[in-house]
């Protein structure tokens, strides 16, 4: 085998070292009927649009619908293109129509234009026009895509913001909101008064939908309502841009259908990148129509400027036996003259008389024939394969020593194909196989595992002696590595490739060497013991324990702790924690962990009473609703939070709060306190709240003296009080009801009364709603 035929040959047993990424279909011809129970893969739908009756659906005639599609296929734009397909617009009320457009190959992330009355393409009000766009065609029949409304630039009578509809107009690229300008239109229906020049002539005028409301579809082109577009962009003989044709096969009269130029070569002066997709889009608003096409066919415009791709005889491919062998075409043996151009179909053929001759229906040079994908032979079996030129060949053993011929065509992304040619294929014997194992271990494995810093030595092991090795990392070459055996300490997908004398390979298992990673020690410090002498579950605070199939070790304070060991764990002190796995020796990086046990016991305790004068019960005269309570912390110095539950749904974290109860009752009331470790205690206390009022009524009062000068019984927790002041018979001498009152004054009509005993009688109500109802006698002294 020469140097030549060594660098283009490879064994597809390990192709997929270095194997290509598979491309999509590039170039002319593209047919798309939309006839069939599914699409090419390279259709791409949105919005409403959906394949349906053998049409493609942009919307329905339903009110604001919007629906797209484009073919994700690069179209070279050096011979320019022409575009041909049916439309079929009916069924509504009139609106909005359709668009026909061409963006940029290379743009990134496709996006449509704003819908409405832009059709998918240009720019509308807040919404950007169609990314990377280079030209927009639009079908409009309710006659805003003519014009500069909602943002648009451009349009009919110097940019009227009137409507046009039934027009065909065409506008330029842009990106975002600028761009999309208006380049030409034409009305194809009764124009609009002083705008006949923008209309076609009388007698070729036609409406762009095909009937109004219930209207169906016309599909036959003999009947009135059909209509067909063709669209041409021929290079401009500038140099730049193109000359814009396009023509409609339209039928307004059962069996006349009429071709009708809209555009006869109007200039478009714009570069065009240098590949471009097409795409469609639809919409409707508050007015509706269906809007839908079929038979969609893409091709070069340029067709006599281009040329045949020249094919050679290739003689110098060496394949070998029992394996599958990958093979390319490349430009060392195919001359592609036309520019821009790629090898976009391989056919192989057992004769020349086979290849079949070029076909006039350009459909048919969309894809290659599946038939001619694949040659089955007596010797073995080839394959074209979706990379670009190229194909497999699997050799029958017994045709080790031979030589099979085959021929060939190429078809560019034009479309253009060769007249064929043929390739010779030499077949060698294959070597016995290979396997790579792991010295040291009695069997082959898929996967070792080791540490870092180690080192593991793979060997390849067959049943011959091989002329050459190649060891393979990660699909690369290792450089320098020619021998059986390989040690290495980097993880990575292995593979060795063992020759024999014929330059034929054999490829090995593959067999990975990881250096695996370790779990992550996910686990709280201090670990805390919050009862005196108790032992600490350290393996129960690590996330994932799994002793199945890691190790865990804690060492520190003279102990070394194991797996289990971990779960009790009796002295506090600073620990280190590492893991490993089961099957290596090497721990991973230790992680500092502080076992904390609680020597005493968290004291807790606390007083109460009321403020100001430490009442708490009814010995020291009771607790009243409305008495402001002070609450004393009496817990161990090492608390650092307290936590108060008064009993009645309220709860403080002041140290020392202060709490009002309100009404009457028992509540016991709970202190829980937490230390720096989180460690908790807690103590409950009973608070009674065992008076709603207190009534104290003096037994005389000396009106003439500086002092005592009024009969004032003192009371708290009233809300209502009345004071009745009563003389020996029972009359009634002083009466009020003012909770502020300063007392009797011992007057009767302004007259200070003779000394002697008087009753009194109080009638009051509690803050509770308690009654009170107390009488008794006082003195008046003088």
């Amino acid at each position: 085998m020469n140097l030549k035929g060594i660098v283009r040959f490879l064994a597809l047993s390990f192709f997929f070292l270095v194997a290509a990424k598979a491309e999509a279909q590039v170039g002319f011809p593209y047919c798309e009927s939309f006839q069939t129970a599914s699409t090419q893969a390279n259709t791409i739908f949105g919005g409403d649009a959906k394949l349906v009756d053998g049409v493609l659906q942009l919307t329905t005639n339903g009110l604001n619908q919007t629906g797209y599609m484009y073919i994700d296929v690069p179209f070279p734009s050096v011979y320019g293109i022409k575009v041909e397909f049916e439309y079929f617009m009916y069924g509504g009320s009139g609106a909005d129509g359709l668009s026909m457009f061409l963006f940029d190959a290379a743009t990134p992330n496709f996006a449509p234009g704003g819908f409405g009355g832009s059709l998918g393409y240009a720019q509308r009000n807040e919404q950007p026009g169609l990314t990377g766009a280079y030209l927009g065609l639009g079908f409009d029949a309710f006659g805003n895509f003519s014009n500069t409304t909602e943002g648009k630039n451009g349009g009919f009578l110097q940019g009227f913001s009137a409507l046009f509809p039934n027009s065909i107009t065409l506008r330029k690229g842009g990106s975002g909101f600028s761009g999309y300008d208006y380049v030409i239109g034409r009305m194809t229906q009764d124009p609009p008064a002083g705008a006949n020049d923008l209309a076609l002539d009388v007698q070729y005028r036609f409406p762009l939908s095909s009937g109004g409301q219930g209207t169906q579809r016309v599909e036959e082109s003999s009947k009135v309502g059909y209509r067909k577009v063709f669209l041409e962009l021929e290079p401009h003989p500038a140099g730049t841009g193109y000359l814009v044709k396009l023509e409609m096969e339209v039928t307004t009269e059962d069996e006349k259908p009429r071709l009708v130029t809209i555009f006869p070569d109007i200039s478009f002066p714009f570069p065009a990148p240098s590949n471009l997709k097409i795409g469609f889009a639809g919409s409707t608003g508050g007015s509706s129509n269906f809007h839908e096409i079929r038979n969609l066919v893409v091709e070069v415009s340029a067709d006599d400027a281009l040329q045949d791709p020249e094919g050679s005889d290739i003689v110098d491919f060496t394949s070998c036996a029992g394996q599958e062998n990958q093979f390319y075409i490349t430009s060392d043996e195919v001359l592609l003259p036309n520019t821009n151009s790629v090898i976009r179909c391989l056919q192989l053929y057992e004769t020349r008389d086979d290849i079949e001759a070029k076909q006039d229906d350009i459909c048919s040079q969309a894809r290659c024939l599946e038939q001619n994908r694949v040659l089955i032979l007596p010797e073995g079996t080839f394959r074209a394969t979706d990379q670009e030129g190229g194909f497999t060949f699997f050799p029958n053993e017994e045709y080790a020593g031979k030589e099979v011929t085959i021929f060939y065509t190429v078809t560019d992304s034009y479309g253009k194909s060769s007249q064929g040619n043929s390739i010779s294929v030499k077949i060698e014997e294959s070597p016995e196989p290979i396997r790579l194992s792991v010295l040291g271990y009695g069997e082959v494995v898929d996967l070792v595992e080791i540490c870092p810093g180690e080192s593991v030595t793979l060997e390849g092991i067959g049943e011959e002696v091989y002329d050459r090795y190649e060891w393979y990392k990660d699909g690369e070459i290792v450089q320098g590595e020619l021998g059986a055996s390989l040690s290495t300490g980097e993880e990575g997908e292995y593979e060795i490739l063992a020759y024999n004398r014929k330059n034929c390979p054999v490829a090995s298992n593959s067999l990975r060497v990881d250096l695996p990673d370790l779990p992550v020690l996910d686990i709280d410090s201090p670990i805390v013991g919050c009862t005196p002498g108790q032992v600490v579950d350290l393996a129960s605070q690590i996330s994932g324990y799994d002793i199945s199939s890691y190790d865990y070790r804690l060492s520190g304070m003279g102990l070394m702790l194991i797996n289990d060991q971990l779960k009790s764990v009796s002295i506090a002190g600073a620990y280190e924690l590492s893991i490993k796995r089961k099957s290596l020796e090497c721990y991973s990086d230790p992680l500092p962990i502080e076992v904390f046990i609680q020597e005493e016991e968290l004291e807790v305790d606390f007083d109460f009473g009321v403020k100001g004068t430490g009442v708490k019960d009814e010995s020291g005269g009771g607790v009243f609703p409305d008495d402001e309570i002070q609450f004393v912390n009496l817990a161990d110095d090492r608390a650092v939070a307290w936590e108060w539950d008064f009993g009645d749904g309220t709860i403080s974290e002041d140290q020392n709060p202060v709490h009002v109860f309100g009404k009457k009752g028992e509540f016991d009331v709970e202190l829980l306190v937490t230390d720096q470790y989180g460690c908790q205690n807690s103590v409950k206390k009973t608070v009674a709240i065992t008076r709603s009022y207190r009534l104290m009524v003096p037994t005389g009062f000396t009106p003439t003296e500086p002092e005592n000068k009024k009969f004032l019984p003192k009371y708290k927790g009233l809300v209502k009080f009345e004071l009745l002041v009563f003389n020996t018979w029972g009359e009634l001498i002083f009466r009020t009801e003012d909770l502020d009152t300063e007392g009797w004054d011992g007057t009767l009509e302004g007259k200070l009364l003779d000394a002697g005993v008087f009753a009194y009688r109080i009638n009051g109500v509690a803050t509770d709603g308690e009654q009170v109802r107390e009488s008794g006698k006082f003195r008046l002294i003088r």
